[in-house]
């Protein structure tokens, strides 16, 4: 039982003395939430950046996404223009024009199979895109708050409180 209020005895005596040391009011304390203010003015100018440029890359990779998906549609129109184009030459028994245009569904298909994976790739850079943005905005909000401590420390330490 001793020992017990004995350290809780010492634990209160070096809180105390800890936060009286904290609280002091001195110039250097002023001085380094000053510089605090600073540096957090300066991160949020460069989240404030990074938002912007976040923005910037998630149009760009919409504007991409939606490009390769009018390349898909157009690829798709003209396989199956070359289809009904080759299946009429079989029909008529021209096989040298049918077979150049199985070569063109052919290359039609390798079309469409190129759009796709870069949609899919432009599908993944907006996800990463929107989370970074997200990412940003809360570390904006994160250093306005910081700004607001440190005014508030400011304010605290020119009227010695």
């Amino acid at each position: 039982m001793r020992r017990n209020l004995a350290q809780l005895l010492a634990v209160a005596v070096l809180g105390l003395g800890a936060a009286a040391f904290a609280q002091d009011g001195s110039p250097s304390d002023l001085h380094n939430d000053r510089k605090d203010l600073r540096q957090d003015k300066r991160d949020l100018n460069h989240d404030r950046k990074d938002v912007r440029s976040d923005k910037r890359d998630l149009n760009a990779d919409r504007r991409d996404r939606n490009a390769d998906r009018r390349d898909i549609n157009k690829d798709q129109r003209d396989l199956n223009k070359d289809r009904r184009e080759r299946n009429a030459d079989l029909k008529a028994g021209d096989k040298k024009d049918a077979r150049a245009e199985q070569r063109d569904i052919n290359h039609d298909k390798r079309d469409i199979r190129s759009d796709k994976r870069d949609l899919h790739a432009d599908n993944r850079d907006i996800r990463k895109d929107k989370r970074d943005l997200h990412q940003d905005r809360k570390d904006v909000r994160s250093d306005k708050r910081d700004i607001k401590h440190d005014r508030r420390d400011i304010h605290k330490d020119k009227n010695g409180k």
